[in-house]
């Protein structure tokens, strides 16, 4: 087939780009080798738009095994194990089919933490839909939630967190971000690297179909209206066959036959070879021939190219084939000697003992395009970030207020979602879902990891750098309010299209931002994922760089939870008051308005809160503990009251000092944590709050049956309860 113009437009491929190919190559490609560079220069896989502005991310660090550039990062966290964790995006095919995009993208990074030789212990997500008034935003809804329970339920691992919101902006692009850690033995780590001339390279799992062909050239292109055009590109998951490839590759890495392992993701076997081939500075063949099929008559273009599921390449040591096979055989998976490494840098296929399609793999990889794309501030920005508090009207009526903000769906209980979630298999779950964050007991140890996922895309649509940072403040902070030291982070860094300036501009910023953050809480960067594009008809998404943090603590059963526990105990108050209305949830459920500047963050403060409020914790000191995010203090402190073992009242003290009232109760001023702890252990409290620089003042009492909070709030707690727990399932429907 000759390639024109149009040939290569349907790739994804710029003209400059392909002219590059034809020069490296010295003649032109033939269909099959254009395919392959089409995925492997996609923005999916190359991340050719953000690569030089990623580098600059701190990647080392006190507990880092595994930084980024593998399957997943590992952090150690002592007595011989480690953990891996990752967090990757499955954007555009939830939004074309929801239940297998969700349901597919779960599958996908379990398979990057076990293929690390991770047993999976916990799963999260990041979810974002459109308005809720938006005739399609119910359906992505129920779809994306069902395929991420349909997949991570029938596998067995839990899903113990996450965090949704909706905005306008995702009408036309939901977000689906999905996050696993799993645990391993620091001695017994793999990696996808390919070595050892004649070593075998042997293709295990499901057979190969033609579900998902040119996935990660649709995943970095923007939509046009509808989108349902591209449903044959999403791929169909099985989360039984993965399960018997979980335990089969864990079967396997107790042998020594591994040389090295990489999972069939995004551009299935194209990238899985290219990348092991690539990390090993060997060359690979791969005979078409071998490759086990589920449909007759598949091309080599189409084998190379699909993304069928629950799919792993291998590199074994030479003369084990056949017990590797025993192994899988025993798990009723195909498991086939698909090719060979050789000496030279090459990728190289074959079908009916001709070559096919040779490339040099630096030419996929470390010669792929990298772009450093212009990049302005947008003309709309001032007048985005310009409010005029004195136009907005105090509410007459400060309980009505409140409801509102806990009956809007970016704060109201999520238990509509949770609930449809095994949150409890393996049993190893200590904290459930609905808390800063989850814990996780680790088999065989004292230990637990603490665990969450977080981003307000608000900020980073009226600042991106500072969005950011406060991003990852906000992550470390929830660790820290369960009673864990966070380790590192992982994320997910979705936008829309790198080739306008104005969301180039919003990426740059918001990596700046979480570099100053990471740096300034001494939290490295080990894993993660961009996600492009994210637009259709030049309406793009708020920037959500998303963050996934794991956390430890030394002794499960230190940790605290964010609910109010008994009558009688002190509430205190870390860190400052101070402005927070730009960008809140008030302004948006209250006003609807989306304007201002987000709330200024002092990391040095940041920190020592942070520092504070774990020592307190770790000293038994604190009884419960629970981040001010959305909705400010009057949230906090109502969702604090919320216990699911029965409502506890609380009395606060509080005057608007130089704030305006609702300023005072519904900004979200940041470096805040509210807790709860005994009155004889207030002096020892104090101590250490000051010991470590962090504000620290009592603000109230736990007790009674109502949330009082000064001369503003007095409400219930059955009204409380009714206005947070009932909404999101009003919304939904029943089920």
């Amino acid at each position: 087939m000759r390639i024109t113009e149009e040939t290569v437009k349907e790739h994804g491929l710029a003209p400059d780009e392909y002219q590059r190919i034809v020069a490296s190559l010295g003649r032109e490609p033939n269909l099959l080798e254009l395919g392959i560079f089409s995925v492997m220069w996609s923005e999916h896989c190359s991340y050719k738009s953000s690569r030089k502005h990623l580098r600059g991310f701190p990647t080392k660090g006190e507990f880092v095994l595994q930084g980024p550039g593998e399957n997943a990062g590992i952090v150690d966290i002592g007595d011989g194990l480690a953990v891996a964790f990752k967090m990757e995006s499955h954007n555009h095919p939830s939004f074309i089919e929801p239940y297998q995009g969700a349901a597919t993208g779960v599958g996908g990074i379990l398979r990057d933490i076990f293929t690390m030789g991770a047993r999976p212990v916990a799963s999260l997500n990041l979810l974002r839909f459109g308005a809720p008034d938006n005739p399609r935003t119910r359906f992505l809804v129920d779809g994306v939630v069902s395929g991420i329970a349909g997949y991570g339920n029938c596998i067995g691992v839990p899903t113990v967190g996450g965090e949704v919101s909706f905005n306008p902006s995702y009408n036309g692009n939901c977000l689906v971000n999905v996050m696993t850690a799993g645990v391993v033995k620091k001695d017994r780590i793999f990696r996808g690297k390919a070595s050892g001339a004649g070593n075998p390279v042997m293709y295990v799992g499901s057979k190969t179909g033609r579900d998902g062909i040119h996935g990660a050239t649709m995943a970095s292109d923007v939509f046009g209206e509808g989108g349902e055009e591209r449903r044959p590109t999403v791929q169909v998951g099985d989360p039984f066959a993965e399960k018997l490839l979980l335990e089969a590759c864990l079967e396997l890495f107790r042998t020594d036959y591994v040389v090295g392992i990489q999972d069939m993701g995004a551009a299935g076997l194209t990238s899985s070879s290219v990348e092991m081939a690539s990390r090993g500075g060997v060359g690979i063949e791969l005979d078409m021939d071998r490759v086990p099929r589920r449909e007759e008559g598949m091309t080599p273009y189409e084998i190379m190219l699909s993304e069928s599921q629950e799919r792993m390449l291998m590199v074994v040591r030479k003369g084990v084939e056949d017990r590797v096979k025993e192994i899988f055989s025993k798990w009723d998976l195909d498991c086939e000697v698909i090719g060979r490494v050789f000496d030279g840098n090459v990728i190289r296929i074959t079908e009916g003992g001709k070559t096919v399609a040779e490339i040099p793999v630096p030419l996929l990889t470390d010669d792929a395009p990298v772009y450093d794309r212009p990049s302005k501030r947008p003309a709309w920005q001032d007048g985005l970030n310009s409010l005029d508090m004195s136009s907005v009207p105090e509410p007459g009526d400060y309980n009505s207020a409140l409801v509102k903000l806990l009956s809007s769906l970016n704060i109201a209980s999520k238990q509509w979602i949770y609930r449809q979630f095994d949150h409890k298999v393996r049993t190893d779950t200590v904290v459930l879902p609905g808390s800063d964050s989850a814990v996780v007991r680790i088999k065989g140890t004292d230990k637990a990891l603490a665990l969450t996922a977080d981003c307000n895309s608000r900020y980073c649509y009226l600042d991106p750098r500072a969005g950011g940072r406060l991003a990852v403040a906000e992550a470390a902070r929830n660790l820290v309010s369960s009673g864990a030291r966070p380790m590192a982070l992982t994320d997910c860094l979705n936008f829309g299209n790198p080739e306008r300036p104005e969301v180039m501009w919003q990426i740059k910023e918001a990596i700046d931002g979480i570099k100053e953050a990471c740096l300034a809480l001494g939290i490295p960067v080990v894993s993660g994922n961009v996600s492009l594009y994210n637009e259709t008809s030049g309406v793009s998404v708020h920037p959500t760089p998303a963050i996934g943090m794991v956390g430890l603590i030394e002794k499960a059963a230190c940790h605290t939870r964010q609910w109010f526990l008994s009558d009688g105990g002190l509430i205190g108050l870390f860190g400052s008051d101070g402005p927070g209305l730009g960008g809140s949830e008030y302004l948006h459920s209250v006003h609807g308005m989306e304007k201002g500047t987000p709330p200024e963050l002092d990391l040095a403060l940041e920190k020592a809160v942070q520092e504070a409020c774990l020592q307190g914790i770790r000293a038994g000191i604190i009884s419960s503990a629970h981040d001010v995010s959305d909705g400010g203090l009057a949230v906090a402190l109502a969702e604090a009251c919320l216990n699911p073992d029965g409502p506890v009242g609380a009395e606060v003290e509080m005057e608007a000092g130089g704030l305006r009232a609702d300023d005072a109760l519904f900004g979200e001023a940041q470096s805040r944590i509210v807790i709860s702890l005994a009155e004889d252990d207030l002096d020892e409290m104090r101590a250490i709050a000051e010991k470590a620089g962090a504000p620290f003042r009592v603000i109230g009492r736990v007790g009674g049956t109502s949330l009082k909070i000064g001369r503003f709030i007095d409400m219930g707690l059955d009204m409380v309860r009714d206005a947070w727990s009932g909404a999101f399932e009003k919304y939904m429907g029943s089920r």
